[in-house]
C-alpha cells in the first residue's frame, strides 16, 4: 500500500504543529487538526482495503454517516477516521497492504 503515491496533497495550511503517529507500523507525520482520514491519505493512495471485496476504499461520505472509513487504534478500538482527529503517538492499523 506505501508503493502508491498520496491521494491527497496538500496545497495550503502548512504552518500547523506536526502530529507523529504511525500507520500499519510505519512513522508518519501529520499537522495538528487533521482528522485521520487527511493523515492517511495524504501519506497513502487509499485508506484501508474492504473486508469483504478487499477493494480499495478512500471514505464516502466524508461526515460519519457511511461506515466506509472505520480503521483501528492499536488498542484495538474502532475509529472513524472522517471524524476522528489525529493525536500525536497515535498507532493506527488498516489492514495493511494488499
Amino acid at each position: 500500500m506505501n508503493s502508491s503515491p498520496a491521494l491527497l496533497h496538500r496545497m495550503a495550511e502548512k504552518n500547523r504543529a506536526p502530529v507523529h503517529f504511525a500507520i500499519d507500523g510505519q512513522p508518519a507525520l501529520a499537522l495538528e487538526g487533521d482528522t485521520v482520514l487527511t493523515a492517511i491519505l495524504t501519506q497513502r493512495a487509499q485508506l484501508r482495503r474492504n473486508e469483504f471485496s478487499h477493494e480499495p476504499r478512500a471514505g464516502f461520505c466524508l461526515m460519519g454517516a457511511c461506515q466506509d472509513c472505520w480503521v483501528m487504534a492499536a488498542s484495538g478500538d474502532r475509529l472513524r477516521a472522517c471524524t476522528t482527529f489525529v493525536t500525536e503517538g497515535m498507532d493506527l492499523t488498516t489492514g495493511g497492504p494488499a
